[in-house]
This record gives C-alpha cells, structure tokens and sequence, in this order.
C-alpha cells in the first residue's frame, strides 16, 4: 500500500559532478577535426582549460620576462607558450603550455620535455592558484629544477626550487624590489619590477 510522506528526504548530494577526464589523443582529435576552431586549450589533468582572453598585465608580464630571459640565455634557448611534455604518468592527460620556459641548450629545443628545460615561468594574473597548486604539482612530478610564478596583482615572483615527490621542497617569495636569479645562470639576476608593469 503507498504511504504518504509528510517529508521528502534530501537527495545525497555528491562532492563533485561526474566529469570527463580527457586525454591528449582526445583533444588532437577534436583539434584536427576543427571542432575547436578558434578557441586555444590547454589540457591539464584530464580538463580543458580555455586560454582565451589575456588581459593587459598578463600580455606585458610574459613579454617582458621573455626579453629579460633572452638578455641571460639568449633568444634561441628562450620559447613562449609552447606545449610541453610533463612526466610519464601526467603526460596523456597534462599537456600544459608554460607562458614562458628555457632550453638547457639551444639542441635540447628539438624535444620540449621536462627534462630539457632550465626554467619554466608562467604569468599569473587570473590563474594564480592553479598555478601555485595543479600546476606547481605537474611541474613538480616532472623533474622541473626552476619553476617561476610571476604573480602579477600581488607584484611578486613566486620561486619553486627543490621538486622531490611531487611537490616542492623550496618556496620562496621576492617582493616587486628584489632580484632572483635562475639556477641555471645564478650571475645574472633579474629585478622583479622589471618584469612587471
């Protein structure tokens, strides 16, 4: 026999909606297909993330750390907004594409993997917390020795040092007034307020 409730329960609510998680042969489908013409994706972690509409400071913060990275490593070891190969186990879902990253050598440019780079730097100014967390960990996992965050609203550079067991041991905050050198030309520092605008 029915029986009539005089309350209705809550539905349990998940801790997240079911997501897909997608992976790099995926996304080269749909990109070869045309099916995301005119929009520019970076996979990380199995989620597309539109890289659509940089703002002013972010335009400027990425030109002016390249330049200054040029003057040190010279402009073939100096590339902007490439793909990059991460380690094995996040590569078929991490395809991230760093705002600005060094070549340990002008040869090592021929394969953008993790191993070959001196310095990887990406330019916050809407992304800071997934840069600071997913990104720090992809980059971490990957062997990545320098990892630059140059947080654009807050006028600092953010330097991760020390990757060990997916996470960076060395952390280190310089304000918009002092200098920080990568580790791979530890004569040549740069002064934060240089690179921002």
């Amino acid at each position: 026999m029915p029986v009539v409730l005089t309350t209705i329960p809550d539905p349990p609510v998940p801790p997240h909606p079911p997501r897909k998680r997608w992976t790099r042969a995926e996304c080269a489908v749909f990109e070869q297909n045309g099916m995301w013409a005119g929009q520019h994706w970076e996979l990380i972690e199995g989620e597309p993330i539109n890289k659509m509409g940089k703002n002013d400071p972010h335009i400027e913060g990425v030109a002016k750390i390249a330049r200054e990275l040029m003057a040190i490593f010279g402009w073939d070891r100096v590339r902007q907004e490439p793909s990059i190969d991460v380690s094995p186990e996040d590569n078929p879902t991490s395809e991230p594409e760093p705002d600005v990253i060094v070549f340990k050598s002008p040869t090592a440019k021929l394969r953008r993997h993790a191993a070959n780079l001196a310095l990887v730097v990406e330019v916050s100014d809407t992304t800071l917390t997934l840069d600071l967390t997913v990104k720090a960990g992809l980059y971490a996992r990957a062997g990545i020795a320098d990892y630059w965050v140059l947080d654009v609203n807050g006028r600092r550079m953010i330097v991760h040092r020390e990757p060990e067991a997916g996470i960076y041991k060395s952390v280190v905050e310089y304000a918009e007034y002092e200098r920080v050198a990568p580790l791979a030309a530890t004569d040549h520092a740069l002064l934060v307020s240089d690179v921002l605008i």
